[in-house]
Protein backbone atom coordinates (compact mmCIF):
# COMPACT_ATOMS: atom_id res chain seq x y z
CA UNK A 1 0.00 0.00 0.00
CA UNK A 2 2.50 2.06 0.81
CA UNK A 3 3.76 2.07 -3.03
CA UNK A 4 0.62 2.18 -4.49
CA UNK A 5 0.02 5.28 -3.32
CA UNK A 6 2.84 7.33 -4.41
CA UNK A 7 1.91 5.74 -7.77
CA UNK A 8 -1.87 6.80 -8.03
CA UNK A 9 -0.93 10.20 -7.11
CA UNK A 10 1.43 10.35 -10.11
CA UNK A 11 -1.01 9.30 -12.16
CA UNK A 12 -3.47 11.32 -11.09
CA UNK A 13 -0.88 14.38 -11.59
CA UNK A 14 0.57 12.61 -15.05
CA UNK A 15 -1.68 15.38 -17.42
CA UNK A 16 -0.06 18.51 -15.10
CA UNK A 17 3.50 17.04 -14.96
CA UNK A 18 3.52 16.06 -18.53
CA UNK A 19 2.58 19.64 -18.82
CA UNK A 20 5.27 21.22 -17.17
CA UNK A 21 8.23 18.81 -18.62
CA UNK A 22 7.62 20.25 -21.61
CA UNK A 23 8.57 23.81 -20.40
CA UNK A 24 12.65 24.29 -21.39
CA UNK A 25 13.24 24.82 -17.78
CA UNK A 26 12.22 20.83 -16.97
CA UNK A 27 13.21 19.75 -20.44
CA UNK A 28 17.21 20.89 -19.55
CA UNK A 29 17.06 19.95 -16.15
CA UNK A 30 15.94 16.53 -17.14
CA UNK A 31 18.95 16.09 -19.74
CA UNK A 32 21.29 17.24 -16.91
CA UNK A 33 19.57 14.85 -14.29
CA UNK A 34 20.32 11.65 -16.10
CA UNK A 35 23.81 12.98 -17.71
CA UNK A 36 26.01 10.48 -16.17
CA UNK A 37 23.16 7.80 -17.00
CA UNK A 38 23.14 8.46 -20.39
CA UNK A 39 26.87 8.41 -20.99
CA UNK A 40 27.48 5.31 -18.91
CA UNK A 41 24.75 2.92 -20.49
CA UNK A 42 25.36 4.79 -24.20
CA UNK A 43 27.39 2.28 -26.52
CA UNK A 44 30.67 3.97 -28.39
CA UNK A 45 31.15 6.28 -25.51
CA UNK A 46 31.14 3.81 -22.13
CA UNK A 47 33.79 1.37 -23.74
CA UNK A 48 36.19 3.90 -23.02
CA UNK A 49 34.69 4.98 -19.64
CA UNK A 50 36.62 3.90 -16.34
CA UNK A 51 35.33 1.11 -14.25
CA UNK A 52 35.64 -0.99 -10.97
CA UNK A 53 33.69 -3.65 -11.84
CA UNK A 54 35.29 -7.24 -11.92
CA UNK A 55 34.23 -7.94 -15.04
CA UNK A 56 35.63 -5.13 -16.92
CA UNK A 57 32.33 -3.85 -18.34
CA UNK A 58 32.50 -0.74 -18.70
CA UNK A 59 29.05 0.11 -19.92
CA UNK A 60 27.11 -1.21 -16.12
CA UNK A 61 27.46 0.74 -12.57
CA UNK A 62 30.25 -0.54 -10.42
CA UNK A 63 29.50 -1.21 -6.65
CA UNK A 64 30.11 1.98 -5.61
CA UNK A 65 28.33 3.93 -8.10
CA UNK A 66 25.00 2.03 -6.64
CA UNK A 67 25.62 2.97 -3.41
CA UNK A 68 25.80 6.62 -4.06
CA UNK A 69 22.77 6.15 -6.19
CA UNK A 70 20.95 4.50 -3.64
CA UNK A 71 22.10 6.97 -0.79
CA UNK A 72 20.57 9.88 -3.05
CA UNK A 73 17.26 7.97 -3.52
CA UNK A 74 16.63 7.85 0.51
CA UNK A 75 17.87 11.20 0.68
CA UNK A 76 15.30 12.08 -1.89
CA UNK A 77 12.13 9.81 -0.36
CA UNK A 78 12.95 11.67 2.82
CA UNK A 79 13.13 15.33 1.32
CA UNK A 80 9.65 14.31 -0.41
CA UNK A 81 8.03 13.42 2.82
CA UNK A 82 7.91 16.97 3.43
CA UNK A 83 6.44 18.43 -0.29
CA UNK A 84 3.07 19.46 -0.54
CA UNK A 85 3.46 20.08 -4.43
CA UNK A 86 4.37 18.32 -7.30
CA UNK A 87 6.95 21.18 -8.09
CA UNK A 88 8.08 20.74 -4.77
CA UNK A 89 8.69 16.86 -5.69
CA UNK A 90 10.26 17.51 -9.31
CA UNK A 91 12.38 20.02 -7.70
CA UNK A 92 13.76 17.83 -4.96
CA UNK A 93 14.75 14.48 -7.33
CA UNK A 94 16.23 17.07 -10.33
CA UNK A 95 18.21 18.87 -7.33
CA UNK A 96 19.71 15.57 -5.36
CA UNK A 97 20.51 14.17 -9.43
CA UNK A 98 22.13 16.75 -10.30
CA UNK A 99 24.26 16.19 -7.24
CA UNK A 100 24.70 12.57 -7.18
CA UNK A 101 26.03 13.51 -11.06
CA UNK A 102 28.35 15.76 -9.74
CA UNK A 103 29.96 12.89 -7.54
CA UNK A 104 29.69 10.29 -9.95
CA UNK A 105 31.52 12.37 -12.51
CA UNK A 106 34.14 13.46 -10.36
CA UNK A 107 34.66 9.82 -9.58
CA UNK A 108 34.83 9.27 -13.24
CA UNK A 109 37.19 12.12 -14.08
CA UNK A 110 37.87 15.14 -12.67
CA UNK A 111 37.69 16.65 -15.59
CA UNK A 112 34.28 15.69 -16.90
CA UNK A 113 33.06 16.76 -12.96
CA UNK A 114 34.20 20.27 -13.32
CA UNK A 115 32.96 20.53 -17.15
CA UNK A 116 29.76 18.97 -15.27
CA UNK A 117 29.84 21.47 -12.31
CA UNK A 118 30.49 24.41 -13.96
CA UNK A 119 27.25 23.37 -16.42
CA UNK A 120 25.14 23.37 -13.77
CA UNK A 121 27.05 26.69 -12.59
CA UNK A 122 25.89 28.47 -15.72
CA UNK A 123 22.05 27.25 -15.67
CA UNK A 124 21.57 28.41 -12.30
CA UNK A 125 22.39 31.48 -13.28
CA UNK A 126 20.82 31.46 -16.50
CA UNK A 127 17.64 29.70 -15.89
CA UNK A 128 14.91 30.40 -13.40
CA UNK A 129 11.93 27.97 -12.69
CA UNK A 130 8.79 28.68 -14.37
CA UNK A 131 6.41 31.57 -12.64
CA UNK A 132 2.86 30.50 -11.33
CA UNK A 133 0.76 32.12 -14.04
CA UNK A 134 -2.57 30.33 -13.19
CA UNK A 135 -5.93 31.91 -11.98
CA UNK A 136 -6.15 33.74 -9.23
CA UNK A 137 -7.69 36.31 -6.48
CA UNK A 138 -4.65 38.08 -4.84
CA UNK A 139 -3.38 41.94 -4.95
CA UNK A 140 -0.14 42.54 -5.39
CA UNK A 141 1.41 45.27 -3.08
CA UNK A 142 4.42 47.20 -3.66
CA UNK A 143 6.67 49.31 -0.68
CA UNK A 144 4.22 52.19 -1.46
CA UNK A 145 0.65 50.43 -1.47
CA UNK A 146 1.00 47.55 0.82
CA UNK A 147 0.01 50.03 4.22
CA UNK A 148 -2.63 52.00 2.77
CA UNK A 149 -4.55 49.26 1.32
CA UNK A 150 -4.22 47.37 5.21
CA UNK A 151 -5.24 50.28 6.95
CA UNK A 152 -8.13 51.51 3.74
CA UNK A 153 -11.06 49.44 5.60
CA UNK A 154 -10.62 48.04 9.28
CA UNK A 155 -13.89 45.19 8.63
CA UNK A 156 -11.33 43.90 5.82
CA UNK A 157 -9.20 40.86 7.22
CA UNK A 158 -5.74 40.32 5.19
CA UNK A 159 -3.80 37.30 4.41
CA UNK A 160 -0.58 38.29 2.93
CA UNK A 161 2.33 36.17 1.27
CA UNK A 162 5.97 37.82 1.87
CA UNK A 163 7.53 36.08 -0.90
CA UNK A 164 10.94 37.16 -3.24
CA UNK A 165 10.65 35.06 -6.42
CA UNK A 166 14.30 33.19 -6.05
CA UNK A 167 13.17 31.47 -3.25
CA UNK A 168 11.94 27.48 -4.90
CA UNK A 169 10.26 27.08 -1.39
CA UNK A 170 7.79 30.08 -2.41
CA UNK A 171 7.87 29.11 -6.17
CA UNK A 172 6.19 25.64 -4.56
CA UNK A 173 3.32 27.36 -2.70
CA UNK A 174 2.43 29.83 -5.14
CA UNK A 175 -0.54 27.10 -6.58
CA UNK A 176 -1.65 26.83 -2.97
CA UNK A 177 -1.93 30.19 -2.21
CA UNK A 178 -3.71 30.90 -5.53
CA UNK A 179 -6.16 28.29 -4.94
CA UNK A 180 -6.72 29.30 -1.21
CA UNK A 181 -7.50 32.73 -3.01
CA UNK A 182 -10.14 30.88 -5.05
CA UNK A 183 -11.59 29.56 -2.63
CA UNK A 184 -11.68 32.19 0.04
CA UNK A 185 -11.92 35.77 -1.42
CA UNK A 186 -14.61 37.75 -0.43
CA UNK A 187 -14.90 41.05 0.24
CA UNK A 188 -14.52 41.00 4.03
CA UNK A 189 -11.45 38.88 3.25
CA UNK A 190 -8.87 39.23 0.78
CA UNK A 191 -5.23 37.97 -0.15
CA UNK A 192 -2.68 40.22 -1.02
CA UNK A 193 1.24 39.64 -1.69
CA UNK A 194 4.59 41.44 -1.66
CA UNK A 195 8.00 40.71 -3.22
CA UNK A 196 10.18 41.63 -0.27
CA UNK A 197 13.20 40.14 -2.14
CA UNK A 198 12.54 43.65 -4.35
CA UNK A 199 10.98 46.12 -1.65
CA UNK A 200 13.71 45.71 0.94
CA UNK A 201 12.03 47.98 3.73
CA UNK A 202 8.46 45.82 3.32
CA UNK A 203 10.84 43.41 4.65
CA UNK A 204 12.44 45.23 7.60
CA UNK A 205 8.93 46.96 8.68
CA UNK A 206 7.50 43.72 9.30
CA UNK A 207 10.16 41.50 10.36
CA UNK A 208 10.32 38.83 7.18
CA UNK A 209 14.31 38.21 6.58
CA UNK A 210 15.03 37.39 3.31
CA UNK A 211 17.91 35.27 4.29
CA UNK A 212 17.78 31.83 3.55
CA UNK A 213 19.59 30.56 6.50
CA UNK A 214 16.20 32.08 8.30
CA UNK A 215 14.02 29.79 6.45
CA UNK A 216 11.23 32.64 6.69
CA UNK A 217 10.41 32.33 3.06
CA UNK A 218 7.36 32.06 2.42
CA UNK A 219 5.50 33.98 5.59
CA UNK A 220 1.78 34.22 5.49
CA UNK A 221 0.55 37.23 8.01
CA UNK A 222 -3.14 37.71 9.03
CA UNK A 223 -3.98 41.40 9.65
CA UNK A 224 -7.63 42.70 11.41
CA UNK A 225 -7.45 46.27 11.25
CA UNK A 226 -4.34 46.91 10.05
CA UNK A 227 -2.38 45.18 12.71
CA UNK A 228 -1.35 41.66 12.48
CA UNK A 229 -2.89 39.11 14.49
CA UNK A 230 -0.81 36.37 13.44
CA UNK A 231 2.18 34.52 10.93
CA UNK A 232 3.44 31.33 9.99
CA UNK A 233 6.24 30.20 10.35
CA UNK A 234 6.49 31.75 13.78
CA UNK A 235 9.91 32.85 14.57
CA UNK A 236 12.02 32.11 17.85
CA UNK A 237 14.19 34.50 19.86
CA UNK A 238 17.21 33.73 17.61
CA UNK A 239 15.03 34.66 14.58
CA UNK A 240 14.65 31.39 12.86
CA UNK A 241 11.91 30.06 11.43
CA UNK A 242 10.15 27.14 13.80
CA UNK A 243 9.45 24.78 11.29
CA UNK A 244 6.20 24.64 9.30
CA UNK A 245 4.74 22.79 6.31
CA UNK A 246 2.80 24.85 4.15
CA UNK A 247 -0.36 22.10 3.23
CA UNK A 248 -3.67 23.79 2.60
CA UNK A 249 -5.02 21.87 5.58
CA UNK A 250 -2.82 23.70 7.68
CA UNK A 251 -3.48 26.79 6.15
CA UNK A 252 -6.87 26.63 6.84
CA UNK A 253 -6.67 25.03 10.26
CA UNK A 254 -4.15 27.43 11.79
CA UNK A 255 -6.00 30.45 10.27
CA UNK A 256 -9.49 29.45 10.76
CA UNK A 257 -10.06 30.45 7.30
CA UNK A 258 -13.71 28.86 7.65
CA UNK A 259 -14.78 30.92 10.08
CA UNK A 260 -13.17 34.00 8.68
CA UNK A 261 -14.69 33.44 5.14
CA UNK A 262 -18.34 32.78 6.92
CA UNK A 263 -18.26 36.35 8.91
CA UNK A 264 -16.59 37.87 5.81
CA UNK A 265 -19.92 36.95 4.07
CA UNK A 266 -21.99 38.09 6.75
CA UNK A 267 -20.34 42.07 6.48
CA UNK A 268 -20.89 41.47 2.62
CA UNK A 269 -24.44 40.69 2.92
CA UNK A 270 -25.05 43.71 5.22
CA UNK A 271 -22.91 46.11 3.07
CA UNK A 272 -25.51 45.31 0.35
CA UNK A 273 -28.07 45.76 2.36
CA UNK A 274 -27.15 48.95 3.27
CA UNK A 275 -26.50 49.99 -0.31
CA UNK A 276 -30.02 48.90 -1.12
CA UNK A 277 -31.44 50.96 1.42
CA UNK A 278 -29.91 54.28 0.71
CA UNK A 279 -30.88 53.49 -3.27
CA UNK A 280 -34.45 52.71 -2.97
CA UNK A 281 -36.09 54.50 0.50
CA UNK A 282 -38.58 53.45 1.78
CA UNK A 283 -42.00 54.22 0.34
CA UNK A 284 -44.88 56.10 2.81
CA UNK A 285 -48.01 54.51 2.61
CA UNK A 286 -50.58 56.18 1.38
CA UNK A 287 -53.64 55.43 3.60
CA UNK A 288 -52.33 56.62 6.74
CA UNK A 289 -53.31 60.38 5.99
CA UNK A 290 -56.63 59.52 5.01
CA UNK A 291 -57.59 57.64 8.30
CA UNK A 292 -56.46 60.53 10.18
CA UNK A 293 -58.53 63.00 7.79
CA UNK A 294 -61.23 60.49 8.47
CA UNK A 295 -61.01 60.48 12.43
CA UNK A 296 -60.42 64.23 12.40
CA UNK A 297 -64.27 64.25 10.43
CA UNK A 298 -65.52 61.95 13.21
CA UNK A 299 -64.15 64.33 15.88
CA UNK A 300 -65.48 67.35 14.64
CA UNK A 301 -68.98 66.10 14.13
CA UNK A 302 -69.31 64.94 17.93
CA UNK A 303 -67.92 68.20 18.97
CA UNK A 304 -70.59 69.82 17.12
CA UNK A 305 -73.34 67.71 18.45
CA UNK A 306 -72.00 68.60 22.11
CA UNK A 307 -72.38 72.13 21.57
Amino acid sequence: MALLTPLFAFLYHLPQVYKWLLKPYYVASLFMSIAFLAIRKTPGICDHLATQREDGNSCDFDWREVEILMFLSAIVMMKNRRAITVEQHLGNIILFSKVANVILFFRLDIRMGLLYLTLCIVFLMICKPPLYMGPEYIKYFSDKTIDDELDKDSRVTWIVEFFANWSPECQSFASVYADLSLKYNCSGLKFGKVDIGRYGEVSKKYKVSTSPLSKQLPSLVLFQGGKEVMRRPQVDKKGRAVSWSFTEENIIREFNLNELYQKSKKLNKTKEDKVSESQFPPVPEEDEPEQHGAHAEVVDSESKKDK
